[in-house]
């Protein structure tokens, strides 16, 4: 049983194997190594083969639940779904409770469509480990979690919240189930989001927290950034890249060569970000960048805004089938001088692979509204509106600016605007509305939304349909607020050329706060809807003012949320005066910065060449994350109180007094953000 000297297995060894095998000579840890080795050279036909001649003559071996287990990996890996299923059953059938089975025959239900037996595969196991020993307690922890994630995909969102609460309640420190949990909260405006109990405290459901559901629960920019540091730690880690060769800068800049510039998504498809950046790969100036996209989703066929990017870019990558390093060596391997994550901490993102940094240069843009508070992310590109130059001590990233940090897609098809009562609406009714989603409602928006219509009678608000759970629930908090429920309204589902050509008929778009409209406002705004919002101090609490801004209409950027309910009224009693603002909409259309999706190109193509050069001159920036964990913990303390509106000057006093407290018990190294050297001195 020799390898061979070039590190594969010769091929005399197999038949020897099979006889050993068959004479029960061949040890289950040699068993194990040679399966895995033939499946790592590609032979997994001989690894399935040597597990089933192995089975078929070690019948009654201690360790036989294991080889089942792993023939069933093998076979998983050779596309035989039933075979790895009736393998894993065998498994079950000597160890009931053997966790890992459990759990990939649930896993393999999924795959097969039968996501009913799934659940109740995984339930079983949690129904038989309520009382259980540590091994059995992770396996059963992943259970619940593995129901709840299906459920949550499912639309059973109510029945995911109770399986993922009972996953917290088991393990209260392992924050995968509360990241989920509070989304979901927040999906179905269930408020509070943080609820604690007997088994788990009120820290650590702030913890379990993710930056993009903090982003909807508090405008506190500075928690953000420390949360966003936290979760690069736990969610990434420390990755071993010893053995990954760094990027090296290519001297292009006076050459007359072309800069290599990546766009990393999962959202390269018919999806928000998809659609603001389509028209944008189209308008890139081919004789200054190459433009390579790297697809990091799930597969998708005949997808329209995918085949206009193929179209458009230089060279096309599927990455989703890849590890993160494979990815990374892919990239690097295309010389990329500018690498850009469109993800952030969204939804299937693969931060893992900026960490092995397979480009000199790595640029936060376009798909999470915040910083990424890690040590690999460079550069963010935002606007003036979104971070003034006060605001930039709140992100990791160098910031640089565009004039509107919403791309959108002037080419997008906008169905017939439809009747009032085609929509659904009352005819003469004022219609406010609002087409951001469910999560970012909360409670003080709620309110402010039931003052505006209490003071505009035969007013309606007219909102994108949640669940009908959470659509009746919002109507109840309606008519606990004395407003009438029939006077709440819900827009079902609706392809999107009917969606934004809907959009139009309403009067006014009341935005959410703190995690305002994104795509959202420039779709509204596109169509001629006025839309109210006013900004706070994070970047998801400034964007929709800078899509207001930059569509030339700062009279709809309100002060504060009283300013935000007083203009409401005003606007739904004067209707000449929003019918002004209408016009003028309609006249900034095609000159406003908003839709100059040319200058945009330009302006991004000049900035890819500002970082190239600061790379070639040895001055990338190094993200500065000095005192992150004691900004977490501050912060920690005060989103507790989760005041709705904080102005700036007040927002930094909550801070520096929480930090003079902390550092006069243990002095802190000041930093580049709030706690100065001038702070730490007048301490």
């Amino acid at each position: 049983m020799n390898s061979v000297s070039n590190g594969g297995f010769s091929s005399s060894l197999f038949p020897n194997l099979l006889e050993l095998a068959k004479s029960q000579r061949l040890a289950l840890m040699d068993l194990f190594k040679f399966a895995e080795g033939f499946s790592a050279e590609g032979r997994r036909s001989e690894a399935v083969e040597l597990y089933k001649t192995w089975l078929a003559f070690n019948d009654g071996h201690p360790g036989l639940q294991m080889v089942y287990f792993n023939y069933s990996v093998t076979l998983r890996q050779t596309n035989d779904l039933p075979g790895s299923m009736n393998a894993l059953r065998a498994a079950l059938q000597i160890d009931p409770l053997f966790g890992p089975a459990h759990i990939n025959m649930g896993r393999a239900y999924e795959d097969g469509g039968a996501a009913p037996q799934a659940i109740q595969q995984w339930q079983s196991f949690v129904d038989s480990t309520s009382e259980t020993t540590p091994d059995r307690l992770s396996y059963r922890l992943m259970a619940l979690q593995h129901i709840g994630r299906v459920m949550e995909n499912a639309g059973l969102l109510d029945e995911a919240e109770a399986v993922l609460w009972q996953a917290m309640e088991l393990r209260p420190e392992k924050t995968e189930s509360g990241q989920h949990w509070t989304a979901i909260r927040q999906r179905q405006c269930k408020w509070p989001i943080i609820m604690p109990s007997s088994h788990i405290t009120t820290r650590q459901m702030v913890d379990s927290i993710s930056p993009l559901t903090l982003g909807c629960y508090s405008d506190d920019p500075m928690f953000q950034l420390a949360k966003a540091h936290q979760y690069s730690k736990s969610f990434v880690g420390r990755l071993d890249i010893k053995s990954f060769p760094r990027a090296k800068v290519k001297q292009k800049s006076g050459t007359g060569a072309r800069l290599r510039v990546g766009y990393v998504s999962s959202d390269l498809r018919d999806h928000a970000v998809g659609f603001a950046l389509r028209e944008v790969l189209e308008l890139h100036d081919k004789n200054s960048v190459e433009i390579h996209a790297y697809y990091c989703g799930d597969a998708v066929s005949n997808d329209a805004t995918q085949n206009r990017m193929k179209a458009a870019v230089d060279a096309w990558h599927e990455l989703g089938a890849l590890s993160d390093e494979a990815a990374a060596r892919q990239i690097a391997s295309d010389e990329i001088d500018i690498l850009i994550d469109v993800n952030g901490y969204t939804k299937h993102a693969r931060t893992g692979i900026f960490a092995y940094r397979p480009a000199p240069v790595i640029v936060n843009f376009c798909g999470y509204p915040g910083s990424m508070g890690g040590p690999f992310h460079q550069y963010m590109i935002a606007d003036q509106q979104i971070v003034p130059e006060e605001s930039e001590i709140y992100y990791s990233e160098k910031v640089l600016r565009i004039a509107c940090n919403q791309p959108i897609d002037r080419k997008r098809i906008i169905a017939a605007k439809p009747t009032r009562e085609q929509a659904g609406l009352p005819k003469d009714a004022f219609v406010f509305a609002c087409f951001n989603g469910m999560q970012k409602i909360n409670a003080s928006t709620f309110d402010q939304w039931m003052k505006i219509l209490t003071a505009t009678p035969g007013s309606v608000l007219w909102l994108l349909s949640g669940n009908e759970k959470a659509d009746q629930r919002l109507r109840q908090l309606a008519v606990e607020a004395g407003v009438d429920a029939e006077r709440i309204l819900f827009a079902p589902k609706a392809q999107n050329a009917e969606h934004l050509a809907r959009i139009a008929v309403a009067d006014l778009f009341l935005d959410t706060f703190p995690y305002g409209a994104h795509s959202t406002a420039a779709d509204s705004l596109t169509v001629g809807l006025p839309v109210l919002t006013f900004p706070g101090k994070s970047f998801a609490a400034r964007f929709c003012s800078s899509v207001v801004a930059a569509t030339g209409v700062p009279e709809l950027i309100c002060d504060g949320p009283d300013d935000y309910v007083a203009k409401a009224i005003s606007y739904a009693n004067n209707p000449a005066t929003l019918k002004t603002l209408r016009d003028k909409i309609q006249a900034n259309r095609d000159t406003s910065a908003l839709r100059d999706i040319p200058a945009l190109a330009r302006r991004l193509e000049e900035l890819f060449w500002q970082m190239q050069a600061e790379a070639e001159r040895g001055e990338t920036p190094v993200p500065d994350l000095r005192n992150m964990d004691v900004y977490y913990e501050i912060g920690a303390e005060l989103v507790l109180e989760n005041l709705e509106f904080v102005d700036e000057q007040a927002y930094r006093q909550r801070y520096l007094q929480k930090l003079r407290e902390w550092h006069d018990y243990s002095p802190i190294p000041s930093d580049n953000r709030l706690w100065t050297s001038a702070a730490a001195a007048a301490s």
